[in-house]
């Protein structure tokens, strides 16, 4: 008697070689030109300060590499070093009364409670969008004990009024250019923080009977962290680059403002004025890192309260 066998299994063919997803090129397509551009604006100056702080222009041999000399100089510059100190000064008193006025304007917008809102959040925000060097000559004007508002307030009232652009008030005036420019700006983040906070927030307070305070202290003010945290990082920036403020008021107030009077200014006027690259990139290099080592201590700080 014979079995049948079953026909041998004829063997399948080889998969074709495995082609490379075409879908993961798409991503770097789309995010090709921005790497391109952030790369040339962003990456690559910062590799030339980098380089260029690595050298010195000398009398006898023309540009040398010098290594780490033009950092170790920079550490023990007095002029660098009050000018890193005016502007901690500047960042210690002048962002917190920004925020504080920003924050208490968008909780006054967001209350309910505040006719015409839309105006005064307009009117409030108005003032950002002023160009800088306009809203410096503007205030410049209005400082000024000769010619300007301060001056004709002394002549109408037989008073006399602190001259706002003396070495012992131009920080302060610089301090209110810069607040009135950019309490709008920040309002604006708090305020549009505040408006995506769930409204079953206020219902169940309301419930518990909680008043305008509680509200604030216990659902606005923790819901919006993060927006503060974010203003605070952009302010403390803001605060290390000051140069605009400064530079236009100088031609009217020249024994206040000198050509260290910020890190920045310094910086400037050492690359253009003094011809002098290798040093200034040396500065701003040392500027760039004081600046990102405190915003990232801020941000730490502010993730770890919100935790």
């Amino acid at each position: 008697m014979t079995t049948l066998q079953p026909p041998a299994a004829e063997p399948r063919p080889a998969p074709p070689p495995a082609k490379r997803d075409r879908r993961s090129w798409t991503g770097w397509g789309f995010i090709g030109p921005f790497v391109a551009v952030f790369a040339l604006i962003f990456l690559a100056p910062i590799t030339y300060s980098i380089y260029l702080s690595l050298f010195r222009d000398k009398l006898i041999g023309g540009n040398q590499f010098v290594g780490l000399d033009n950092y170790t100089q920079a550490l023990q510059d007095a002029q660098f070093w009050a000018a890193v100190g005016r502007v901690a000064l500047f960042l210690a008193v002048q962002v917190p009364i920004m925020l504080g006025i920003a924050l208490l304007v968008a909780l006054a917008l967001d209350s309910g409670r505040l006719y015409g809102k839309n105006f005064f959040r307009i009117t409030i925000f108005m003032p950002y969008a002023v160009p800088a060097v306009v809203a410096t000559l503007m205030w410049g004007f209005m400082y000024g004990t000769r010619y300007g508002l301060v001056g004709d307030i002394n002549d109408a009232f037989g008073i006399k009024l602190p001259d706002l652009l003396s070495p012992d008030w131009v920080l302060a005036s610089i301090g209110n250019i810069v607040t009135w420019e950019f309490v709008g700006y920040n309002m604006l983040i708090f305020y549009s923080a505040l408006r995506v906070i769930p409204t079953s927030l206020y219902e169940a307070a309301e419930i518990d009977g909680a008043g305008q305070w509680r509200v604030i202290s216990s659902i606005k003010l923790p819901a919006i962290r993060g927006a503060i945290v974010i203003a605070t990082i952009f302010s403390i920036i803001g605060s290390f680059q000051l140069f605009n403020e400064p530079n236009i008021l100088r031609p009217l107030a020249l024994n206040a403002i000198t050509t260290d009077y910020t890190p920045n200014f310094y910086t400037y006027v050492l690359s253009f004025n003094g011809q002098q690259h290798n040093y200034s990139a040396t500065v701003a290099i040392i500027m760039g890192v004081i600046t990102m080592v405190i915003a990232y201590v801020v941000q730490l700080r502010g993730m770890r309260k919100g935790a």
